[in-house]
């Protein structure tokens, strides 16, 4: 299941509980799934920022690496032009 969906269906699930729990008390079986949703949603979201935090880092050594691609390509058309200007 995607993590969007998951995060969806454990939302649903949190507010029927709450709203379930508004016509009555909850049982302990209640709070206890009550719970273990709060639990997975704050797994879901370390792991959401977690990936937040690697795509940027990789974001971060593309830009280094196209950086350095460019400054590759701007010596070797320097290389070439110097080479075309020698006396052949």
């Amino acid at each position: 299941m995607s993590k969007k969906m998951r995060i969806f269906l454990v939302t649903g699930s949190i507010s029927l509980s709450i709203l379930l729990s508004a016509c009555g008390g909850l049982s302990e079986a209640q709070i206890a799934e009550l719970n273990s949703l709060r639990n997975e949603v704050a797994a879901l979201e370390r792991e959401a920022n977690s990936l937040k935090e690697e795509r940027a880092k990789l974001e971060k050594q593309i830009e280094e690496k196209n950086r350095k691609l460019a400054e590759c390509q701007k010596q070797k058309d320097e290389t070439k032009a110097n080479l075309e200007k020698l006396p052949k």
